[in-house]
């Protein structure tokens, strides 16, 4: 069985007073896991606030292992006595220090994708005392946007709404920007706020395990370039992972069968050259409708492989442009212009919800404008028309703009096979028709761009309270709590969980979102004396009642298959919020403390402290803060008139929707 061995000397808390005290300002404890007899292991010393511990150790972690006993504490010099009433301090020690003392957090992020990089970027510009880790699997940052690297990869809205809202990105090379341009802007994010310094690549997380005992998790981290596996000890679990970064192949008889070259958009080998070659290709759900016209220019033929109709929806206004020098001086240096661009355009995002609903006018509206753009862009393949345009309703699943994507449909080397892929042999592929006439399509090349497990089921271990995997509380359905907390575990917030606004709004304002809620709870752990906040049980089943309501009247929920519904037809909307994104804002801004179990280190108002404020133990505040000439400009109380400041009600004027359209004229844009 191996040990567990402290890869750095243990400092116990000061405990000059009762033992039900916080063990303030304890530093993270990494522990290694041996396999075999070693050396004295060495770690990567731990810099408060901002460290990254990586120990060095072996590949496997023992099923069950026991904690090697903590070495007593070192010797101190005692601090020197303050007079009783000296800047915040009470001679009463049991009553701790002044109240919302900020003790030492411990935290651990998996992912640096966009929503490790926001929450990484929010601690550090809000929050002292304090260590992080984010651990990335991948040899670089930047998610799916690192992972993805298939032909003709790139933004599906356009990009300057593709950024966070304080940090815009002037010199975007075009309207749909690529994923390697994408990637460099969160790279150039990373550095620009000192970021890199929280992160270690090549980390992946195969187990957290919450003990309760001691209100901790214990994060298992393999590092994949030496094989060797650390275990890090955190307070607060945050999983940014993602939701499509689990590729899979498909479930297609004799795949592995397949001698030519085999390929997934998820997965895309960039050094296979497509010239001259026949290549097939499986789906068009996004990244199938991006790669068809990508590589339509250079293979010999293309076979593509459809199972169902879809919607294409280039977006009038809005198609792909690469923007000239003059575009992008006037949005880097002309005061106000790319803000001008940006806030239209997130507007037009945000206008949309409507369209999501059944036997809305604009639903109405827009599924007539789009039939009538694909039936002109499909004028001569009348029996392209009828496969690839749907009867369900538009939305139903996620739109892309598939710039070039019809019109490369219909060029002279490419054929479209509707129906199901049956088998696959050693040269190619079997297609299957309705009434069950097969042919085999000979290849080289075979993509496979099929998606993703969006299970939403972990892909580690996450154990929680008594011991409750996610895994398998998550098996058969994902309920989750306002998409952000899980059942039965403590401590743990994960972005982009089940039932998050990611099909009707902009995708980034989720994130940050997301990041403010769960800072809002490092806060109050940090502040408050916690032990562990959990999400209850029937405030998730209550959740997901709702929205389950709220599903019964959204076009999501008609009759098509979607990963929104973990790729059914008719099952249940798990992938997306009962609402905009906008009205997913203003949910997540007043959290409701009330749905959670909420346990405190000793007695729950501790955080009271010695009866001294943080004003008075600050030299440099203001002490009559509070008293002023008027009360013009103070905070507000109520969420109405907060969220009336807050979006600067009565500033604009929206048109009104024009009840006479009807889609035949109007100049329309729409994202998903």
């Amino acid at each position: 069985m191996a040990p567990y061995v402290l890869s750095e000397p243990y400092v116990a808390p000061t405990m000059d007073v009762v033992t039900k005290r916080d063990l303030k300002n304890q530093q993270p404890t990494v522990f290694e896991i041996e396999t075999q007899p070693a050396a004295d292991p060495v770690a990567e010393p731990v810099h408060e606030p901002t460290s990254k511990a990586v120990a060095q150790s072996v590949p496997e972690i023992a099923p069950e292992t026991t904690e090697a006993p903590i070495p007593p504490a070192p010797a101190t010099a005692s601090p020197p006595k303050r007079r009783n009433g000296e800047l915040g301090y009470f001679r009463n020690e049991e009553l701790g220090e002044p109240i919302h003392t900020e003790r030492h957090m411990r935290i651990v992020v998996c992912g640096a994708g966009a929503s490790g990089l926001c929450f990484a970027y929010k601690l550090q510009r809000s929050f002292r005392n304090f260590t992080l880790n984010v651990f990335e699997k991948n040899p670089d940052i930047s998610g799916t946007w690192f992972e993805n690297r298939y032909p003709g990869c790139a933004c599906d809205v356009p990009s300057h709404t593709y950024t966070f809202s304080w940090e815009p990105k002037p010199d975007w090379t075009a309207v749909y920007a690529g994923s390697a341009e994408i990637q460099t802007y969160f790279k150039g994010f990373a550095t620009k706020h000192n970021l890199w310094q929280y992160i270690t690549v090549n980390q992946q997380v195969t187990r957290a395990a919450w003990d309760d005992s001691t209100g901790e998790w214990t994060v298992d981290v393999l590092d994949t370039a030496t094989n060797t596996t650390t275990r890090h000890v955190c307070d607060i679990f945050i999983n940014a992972s993602g939701i499509l970064n689990n590729w899979r192949w498909p479930d297609i008889p004799g795949l592995k069968e397949f001698q030519g070259t085999l390929l997934h958009s998820a997965n895309y080998d960039t050094s296979v050259d497509l010239t001259g070659k026949r290549v097939g290709l499986i789906g068009n759900g996004s990244s199938g409708i991006q790669i068809l016209p990508a590589i339509q220019p250079v293979a010999a033929h293309v076979t593509t492989f459809i199972r169902s109709s879809t919607w294409v929806t280039p977006l009038r206004g809005f198609g792909q442009h690469v923007y000239s020098p003059e575009e992008r001086n006037a949005f880097e240096n002309e005061p106000g212009t790319l803000l001008a661009w940006r806030k239209q355009a997130e507007t037009n995002v945000n206008l949309i919800f409507p369209m999501f609903l059944k036997g809305s006018k604009m639903q109405e509206v827009t599924r007539k404008a789009v039939t009538k753009q694909m039936q002109q862009k499909l004028q001569d393949a009348p029996e392209l028309q009828e496969k690839l345009i749907p009867d369900w309703a538009f939305g139903c699943r996620r739109m892309t703009p598939g710039e070039g994507y019809l019109e490369a449909l219909q060029k002279d080397n490419v054929a479209v096979v509707v129906g199901n892929v049956a088998r696959i042999t050693t040269t190619g592929c079997v297609s299957q028709t309705a009434g069950g006439l097969e042919q085999e399509h000979a290849l080289d090349v075979l993509i496979c761009a099929t998606g993703f497990d969006v299970s939403f089921r972990p892909r580690f271990p996450i154990l929680g309270r008594h011991g409750q995997n996610l895994q398998d509380l998550w098996a058969r359905e994902a309920h989750s709590y306002m998409g952000t907390g899980a059942p039965e575990q403590p401590n743990y917030l994960h972005f982009l969980g089940p039932n998050c606004p990611i099909g009707a709004g902009p995708l980034v304002g989720a994130i940050e979102a997301q990041a403010d809620y769960m800072l809002h709870w490092c806060d109050r752990w940090q502040t408050d004396r916690m032990h562990s906040f959990t999400p209850r049980r029937d405030a998730i089943a209550d959740f997901a009642a709702r929205t389950d309501v709220f599903m019964r009247d959204a076009i999501w929920a008609a009759g098509c298959r979607s990963w929104y519904k973990s790729h059914t037809v008719n099952g249940r909307v798990s992938a997306l919020w009962p609402g905009s994104s906008m009205h997913f804002f203003e949910a997540l801004a007043h959290p409701r403390h009330e749905d959670f179990d909420v346990v405190y280190r000793g007695n729950r108002f501790d955080w009271l402290g010695n009866g001294f404020s943080q004003t008075e133990c600050d030299r440099t505040a203001d002490l009559a803060y509070y008293i002023r000439e008027s009360d013009a400009g103070a905070p507000f109380l109520s969420k109405g008139r907060i969220r009336e400041q807050l979006t600067k009600s009565g500033t604009c004027q929206r048109e009104v929707e024009d009840d006479n359209d009807d889609g035949e004229e109007k100049e329309w844009k729409a994202w998903c």
